[in-house]
């Protein structure tokens, strides 16, 4: 029988992918105590990696809006697996990260970081609510829009 959190994920038409292997000499997610602190997950989606370019020039706030709510479907794909297939052993979300791809001079980081933060909202009410900073980057991994990591903590 699926668990809460799964549940709310149908419920909410998401499904998480395998989370991908690292291409580097990184891993994932470390677990240290009760957090799980997730590696930064970028707009990779089953058809591909989506929403590349430069918010304020190639990319709309919205479709950077977008993009983040990918990243952290993607940051929730590492913690179930973190979790051991069960999502239902999540705490709460601590800590997110939301790295923006943007030009010079934007100021609306927040506004595409919270399709990060309304995500795990969404899945985990609550326990979804976290710290938060978003910042601007000169640029991410593969010119995408938007990278989200996260802070987990594990009942």
């Amino acid at each position: 029988m699926a668990g809460t959190i799964d549940a709310r994920l149908k419920e909410l038409g998401i499904e998480l992918p395998t989370p991908p292997a690292p291409v580097a000499s990184y891993v994932p997610y470390v677990i240290s105590g009760k957090l799980v602190f997730t590696s930064g997950q970028i707009t990779v989606a089953p058809e591909g990696i989506k929403y590349v370019g430069i918010v304020g020039k190639d990319i709309s706030v919205e479709d950077g809006k977008a993009a983040a709510r990918i990243c952290a479907i993607n940051v929730l794909a590492q913690i179930k697996a973190a979790c051991g297939g069960d999502l239902d052993k999540v705490k709460r979300c601590v800590k997110v990260t939301a790295f923006v791809n943007a030009v010079p001079g934007f100021t609306q980081h927040p506004e595409v970081a919270n399709g990060a933060s309304d995500l795990f909202v969404e899945v985990l009410g609550d326990a979804g609510r976290h710290a938060r900073a978003a910042v601007g980057a000169g640029s991410l991994p593969r010119n995408v829009a938007c990278e989200v990591e996260a802070i987990f903590e594990l009942a």
